[in-house]
């Protein structure tokens, strides 16, 4: 309804201060007599503090105060939790080692802070926490997951025999057992997922200020979830009573996950700006933030699937290491468990599923979720060896897929999930189609012309979204709700604000959530004002990760807006002396259908505040609020097809064209859609052939700047080829299932398919770097000269 609402290709209102410079992010904001902070980090995977000799430090100009780990545990504040408790399969809870915000015993991983330093300027404290002097006795560290579990391993917290935290498994093992006895083929990998750094292009910050005549603190910082921040902060970190802390998440320049958790830093601003009596900042420095961000991924498995005589996958059987680093943060539990191994199934009909799931400590950086988690490490491992059977049993990987696609909705698989709806073969024809898929002969006989190495790959991924119902996540372990709230408020002008607990850190809520307003009642979208990201002003929500924003979002604004309009259907009724039932929205007017009589939207809006001539019963006003908690996931899935040149000579890849068809359910805004698509997908080919977050034997991350870890750049990536195709999710009143995680999820498999394919040898590693692609293609060569 109007040419703002749904479907319409809008551009992004809040572009206009992002791109002039004018947003307002946590570095920006300043109140009078801030103080700044600057962490004192160890230089050691594994160490124990044995004195601390601030002396130095507090003689220097400008230093307010020295604060460390002691002081800390003296004044109660609590230990940063995990918020999802898994089981192991013998029943014992998860072994979850005490993580101080300041640590004042044994440090366990490089960059982890043993004091913070308060003073006037940035450079003075950076200058004092040089000054202090910290006496280490440095202890052995581990730092691969595997060998962290091998006896006479370095221990790194006592609650967990030989570093592991749980040992969980799910599925039917005898089924999957009896099946891999009768199978015709049974195809075995080992399967590794790399360890990435987020790197969003905003540092975290936060600005904490108390005000001691109120006893009430506020806290700006980069989060996705500022209410969870804030429920967090006072139920189990002890930081201050809920009622008397406000979080504030202003602009967000990015997240993909590492934004979710509370992080040492934000409790420490707090509890400093207490006990110094001013308020104190702090601002990541690049550095800091590869060494303290949470990471992603860190999967070592063990993956085998098994055929019967007509090609039909009849069980997977996977065997996971999950390295979850030094401590466990706030969900990192759920990501190699719930939200991994539910997704094993793919998109393909597979009778019996059985995982296992070790997850383990080492001296490293703690992970946790990052763009897609668990869904990238689950639908690379899927892909991955649908691919290297497919090529095993000389059939086409396209075919093998759909010989097992799953056809029929809902479909019930082994591991919890049920899909609602779905049409995976109109995404692989979709995408065979605009990949040419079926002309790569002739390509391929072109390349090798040039002396270059074409080939092609191909991943069908599927994902959840909207994770949810909550009763459903608590019976698994999850700590909080994962419903969402919004309040709709009608101004007497007739100009809407939105409050919603779904947060934006770069989708675009401003515009798509207005449109979503804009096509109920025919208002322009610049009539709408969206906020969100203040827990003073937003009442509580959940947060936005795990692409939940549309189908959970946007579902409780549907539900706030069904009330408005109701009543304003009534008061229209009521004005305009005609029956409730006839009263339609057209073009932002309320009319009497069949009839002349109308009363535009900013009038009726009006009426209800002045009250004058409303209906018996009817209070003032047009506000309402809602709750929305979904009845299940959604599930996006679509086809991926890579197709690469490389050169022989120097292991150089270069993506050469990439089509992603992808089945989003109904879509808001298709231009911001394709945008979240065309950056999960850079990210995803950063995955495959760039990053890699890398440590030494004693635990010294080795990639810690740009200089090292190389991020994705334009000239990585080709012009993508993209389309949608649509079935709608039966689960919400929009029919959504998001889009903002899928580019991630879907490309690395891809990605190392087409290479693979190209030099003929199925034994490699992601990043696919030139020396590692060059290194396989040597190790093929004598194969490929027998044959």
């Amino acid at each position: 309804m109007g040419v703002d609402g749904i479907g319409a290709r809008v551009k992004r209102k809040e572009d206009r201060r992002f791109i002039t410079g004018k947003g307002k992010y946590t570095d920006d904001m300043t109140v009078p007599g801030m103080g700044y902070a600057a962490f004192v980090r160890s230089p050691h995977a594994h160490a124990k503090v044995k004195s601390i000799d601030a002396s130095a430090a507090l003689d220097m100009p400008g230093v307010e105060a020295v604060l460390t780990g002691d002081q800390l545990v003296g004044d109660g504040v609590g230990n940063l939790i995990c918020g999802w408790m898994i089981h192991s399969k013998d029943g014992t809870p998860m072994k979850m080692g005490a993580w101080r915000a300041l640590e004042p015993e044994i440090v366990r991983f490089v960059g982890q802070a043993v004091a913070v330093v308060v003073a006037d300027t940035l450079a003075q404290a950076r200058d004092a926490a040089e000054a202090v002097v910290v006496d280490y006795e440095e202890l052995p560290a581990v730092v691969d997951a595997v060998a962290a579990m091998e006896p006479g391993a370095p221990q790194l917290h006592p609650e967990a025999e030989n570093n592991l935290i749980y040992d969980w498994e799910i599925g039917d093992e005898a089924a999957v057992n009896a099946a891999f006895d009768s199978a015709r083929h049974v195809t075995s990998m080992e399967i590794s997922n790399n360890r990435l750094v987020p790197n969003a292009m905003e540092p975290r910050a936060a600005l904490a200020d108390y005000d001691e005549a109120e006893e009430h603190y506020t806290l700006w910082t980069t989060s996705q979830n500022p209410h969870v921040a804030r429920l967090v902060l006072s139920a189990f970190y002890n930081i201050a009573p809920e009622h008397k802390l406000r979080v504030i998440a202003p602009d967000v320049g990015g997240g993909f996950g590492s934004k979710i958790y509370i992080y040492p830093e934000e409790m420490v601003c707090l509890w400093a700006s207490k006990r110094t009596g001013r308020p104190v900042k702090w601002v990541a420095d690049r550095t800091e933030a590869f060494l303290t961000d949470a990471h992603g991924r860190d999967h070592k498995s063990h993956a085998e699937i098994a055929l019967d005589e007509n090609n039909k996958i009849t069980a997977l059987r996977v065997k996971t290491v999950a390295n979850l680093g030094a401590y466990m943060s706030l969900f990192s539990s759920s990501v190699p468990t719930y939200l991994y191994a539910t997704l094993l199934s793919g998109q393909y009909d597979i009778p019996a599923i059985h995982c296992n799931v070790k997850t383990v400590y080492t001296n490293t950086t703690p992970v946790d979720a990052y763009r897609g988690a668990g869904r990238p490490e689950a639908t690379f491992l899927v892909e991955r060896i649908m691919e290297t059977t497919a090529r095993e049993i000389g059939m086409d990987p396209a075919e093998f897929r759909r010989k097992n696609f799953i056809t029929e909705f809902p479909h019930q698989t082994p591991v919890i999930m049920c899909y609602d709806s779905g049409d995976y073969n109109a995404s692989l024809d979709a995408a065979m189609k605009a990949a040419d898929y079926a002309n790569f002969g002739a390509r391929k006989a072109e390349a090798a012309s040039r002396g270059k190495l074409r080939g092609i790959g191909m991943s069908c991924y599927i994902e959840a979204c909207g994770i949810a119902p909550s009763q459903a996540v608590g019976s698994l372990g999850a700590g909080v709700g994962l419903w969402e709230s919004a309040e709709v408020r009608v101004n007497p002008v007739g100009t809407i604000e939105v409050l919603t607990g779904s947060h934006s850190h770069g989708q675009g809520h401003e515009t798509t959530f207005a449109q979503l307003v804009a096509d109920r009642f025919g208002v322009g979208t610049d009539t709408v004002q969206i906020v969100h990201g203040d827990t003073d002003k937003v009442q509580f929500g959940m947060g936005t990760y795990g692409s939940r924003s549309g189908a959970v979002g946007m579902s409780a604004i549907v539900k706030a807006l069904d009330k408005v309009e109701a009543k304003a259907k009534k008061l229209a009724a009521h004005l305009m002396e005609a029956s409730e039932g006839d009263i339609v929205v057209e073009g932002g007017e309320f009319k009497v259908a069949g009839t002349d009589k109308s009363t535009p939207f900013f009038q009726l809006a009006l009426a209800a505040y002045t009250a004058h001539n409303m209906p018996e019963g009817m209070e003032p006003g047009l506000k309402e609020g809602a709750f929305y908690d979904p009845t299940n996931f959604t599930f996006p899935a679509g086809t991926y097809i890579c197709e690469v040149e490389i050169d022989p000579d120097t292991g150089k890849t270069e993506v050469v064209n990439f089509v992603a068809a992808d089945d989003f359910g109904k879509i808001i805004n298709p231009m911001i859609v394709e945008g979240q698509v065309h950056g999960g997908l850079t990210q995803g080919i950063g995955q495959a052939l760039l990053e890699n977050a890398a440590y030494d034997e004693s635990g010294q991350l080795v990639t810690a700047s740009y200089m090292d870890y190389c991020m994705p750049r334009a000239d990585d990536v080709p012009s993508f080829n993209l389309m949608t195709t649509e079935t709608l999710c039966p689960g919400n009143p929009l029919g959504m299932k998001g889009c903002g995680e899928a580019g991630a999820i879907g490309s690395p498999p891809a990605v190392i398919n087409a290479i693979t394919d190209a030099i003929g040898n199925n034994d490699l590693e992601m990043p696919a770097t030139p020396e590692r692609v060059w290194r396989a293609l040597a190790a093929a060569r004598p194969a490929q000269a027998a044959e």
